[in-house]
């Protein structure tokens, strides 16, 4: 029986600005076990890609792909999909607005085409750009789209209203769900899944984690965070960079 479970956002949040785990967050990840409290991370990325920064987290429980996708304990507790025909409209609208669309599952991932624009949201997070197969979803599933785009989102979702959610979460790309999901719904699933009434803390900085601070007992915005997560949070810590993560555990006793 856990006392509470933590959920932490990644980019922005439990990793420095080089998208690393340091020495410092990997210690009070085992401090926060040592206490009887899960810590789960809950990211835009997929499965595959945060392979090593739960190992060096010490982290075994992640929802990915905003809430599309969760382990516990190396066992997946849930996994949604997008269909091929909706991958299939998002392929044909990106190439109408001519820009590229990638394609995510758990263990791979994929993309339309890469572009200047591409290689510099890729970048931005300190990603290496996905190979190029432009039918990806025809041969895996898809569990995550991603436009790669720093314009248009009302056309987006206005053209995908009825089947797909958006988050804008960068500068030049949005991450698409089904409709209806969230890192929010799939805090849902985990505490259905644990089947524990225990309290809730997330820690996030980004638009895409304002529906699991709806979900949570406790909401923790890092001090960089945007203003609408700032606003939607119990606590306001320091940055991630400053020691954001552990002044938030602190705040609510959990180290």
């Amino acid at each position: 029986m856990y006392q509470a479970i933590a959920f932490f956002d990644l980019d922005g949040t439990l990793l420095n600005d080089q998208s690393e785990v340091t020495p410092e967050i990997s210690q009070t990840m085992l401090r926060l076990k040592e206490n009887n409290i899960l810590p789960i991370i809950s990211t835009g990325r997929c499965e595959f890609e945060i392979q090593a920064i739960k190992k060096a987290a010490h982290i075994d429980a992640s929802i990915t792909m905003n809430g599309m996708y969760g382990i516990y304990e190396n066992d997946t507790i849930f996994s949604n999909k997008i269909d091929i025909a909706t991958c299939q409209k998002m392929l044909d609208f990106t190439r109408k607005l001519k820009h590229e669309v990638a394609f995510y599952s758990h263990e791979t991932m994929f993309i339309s085409g890469v572009n200047q624009l591409v290689k510099d949201s890729y970048q931005y997070f300190n990603n290496v750009v996905p190979p190029i197969k432009t039918d990806a979803f025809l041969e895996y599933e898809t569990n995550m789209l991603l436009v790669l785009t720093d314009e248009l989102d009302e056309l987006y979702h206005e053209a995908f209203a009825d089947e797909l959610t958006f988050f804008r979460n960068g500068p030049k790309c949005i991450d698409v769900v089904n409709k209806g999901i969230s890192k929010g719904t799939a805090i849902d699933e985990v505490k259905n899944f644990l089947q524990q009434d225990i309290p809730t803390f997330t820690f996030g900085d980004g638009l895409n984690d304002l529906p699991m601070f709806e979900s949570s007992n406790y909401q923790i915005a890092m001090g960089n965070a945007l203003p609408e997560v700032k606003s939607a949070a119990s606590f306001i810590s320091t940055k991630n960079t400053e020691h954001g993560i552990i002044n938030g555990l602190k705040h609510y006793d959990l180290i």
